[in-house]
């Protein structure tokens, strides 16, 4: 962010194909920050939905099944104030297509968890795992708050 303490009010969130880490992360901030800040994803290039991807976000309770993969040349509105890469080859797309803008971005490196072999339950806790530091990495970097419960005066 540009200035320290100040939210960004629009987050682009990208990687490379727009499939797993990049619209777990949109699904994570909209949840997080609801309309307070517009966020979006997209790919290097679009790929197809993932069902572990999908199912790791239900069990937080965020849906992203319906979400449909694009890429940067697919994006409606291009005025972002952060954009947050979270591959090498998605980092070096959104450099090249804030060239000649006044766009913060930054690299969060994010383990792209499709690599993972194993047992489903073995590949299931690498979504979890890329989940869940995202989640912590947007609360941080996004100055995330609990609302605070309302007191009413009958509770005293």
């Amino acid at each position: 962010m540009s200035e320290a303490g100040k939210r960004p009010q629009s987050v682009l969130f990208a990687c490379t194909f727009n499939t797993v880490r990049s619209p777990m992360a949109e699904g994570i901030a909209r949840h997080l920050f609801g309309r307070e800040i517009y966020v979006a994803s997209a790919g290097v290039r679009p790929g197809e939905c993932d069902p572990f991807a999908v199912a790791a976000m239900d069990e937080i309770g965020v849906d992203i099944a319906k979400h449909k993969p694009h890429s940067f040349d697919d994006l409606d509105d291009d005025n972002f104030d952060l954009i947050v890469s979270l591959s090498p080859e998605a980092h070096h797309r959104a450099l090249e297509y804030t060239r000649t803008s006044a766009v913060d971005v930054v690299y969060w490196p994010t383990i792209d968890p499709t690599a993972v072999q194993g047992s489903r339950d073995q590949m299931l806790d690498a979504y979890r795992n890329v989940r869940d530091g995202l989640q912590k990495r947007i609360k941080e970097a996004l100055d995330w708050r609990p609302m605070m419960p309302v007191r009413r005066d009958d509770e005293s």
